[in-house]
């Protein structure tokens, strides 16, 4: 494995080398194989938390993990001390996936629905996959909520945001905005498909 980033010269104490957490969200009923994994940032080191980035890619590996989507802006990244975080992801051979947008936000309609679209193909196709942000609990959660209201039409924003509370607690969702977007989201999602329908009927009329 490649050099890691570890800020070594600015230890406020001692490394943690406890497994890194992932919380696993059941998607059998929604029959799949795999499981989607939710998470917060590997190797993080900020204020009281104190990780090896080194440990953690190696806990992912022994996971078995194929595909991560990372929410972090790369200001995010330098400041919790992990800028190099997507490039040794992907040195042990794990697909990387950089869709970034800032903590207590939402993502534009279009990257969101991008990133559904892979984490779908990827899931249908068998792949280990993690979503991670800072802490795990709003960005990741926000888009595990959305994929799975996407994957089952019937689903009610209330139910996919339980389903994901039960598994991360109960700041899952925790900003305003977040969870507005949530209970929007069916609104948004139609909006977006009409305007994607738009511009394929402008596309074929020139």
């Amino acid at each position: 494995m490649s050099e890691f980033d570890s800020s070594d010269d600015e230890s406020s104490g001692v490394v943690d080398l406890s497994p890194f957490k992932i919380s696993w969200l059941d998607l059998n009923f929604l029959e799949f194989n795999e499981n989607l994994g939710i998470c917060g940032l590997p190797g993080c080191r900020f204020k009281d938390t104190w990780r090896s980035l080194e440990h953690d890619i190696n806990y992912l590996v022994n996971e078995e993990v194929q595909e991560v989507f990372s929410l972090c802006t790369k200001g995010e990244l330098k400041k919790y001390r992990v800028p190099l975080l997507l490039q040794e992801i992907t040195s042990v051979n794990i697909a990387v996936h950089h869709y970034p947008f800032s903590d207590g936000h939402v993502p534009g309609m279009q990257n969101l629905m991008k990133m559904i679209d892979e984490i779908y193909a990827g899931l249908v196709n068998g792949k280990k996959t993690v979503i991670h942000c800072y802490g795990g609990l709003g960005r990741s959660c926000l888009v595990a909520v959305c994929l799975l209201m996407v994957i089952d039409e019937g689903l009610s924003a209330e139910a996919a945001i339980t389903k994901v509370r039960d598994l991360r607690g109960p700041r899952a969702i925790h900003s305003v905005k977040q969870y507005n977007f949530v209970y929007e989201f069916r609104e948004h999602l139609t909006e977006y498909k009409k305007t994607q329908a738009d511009e394929i009927q402008r596309s074929v009329s020139r």
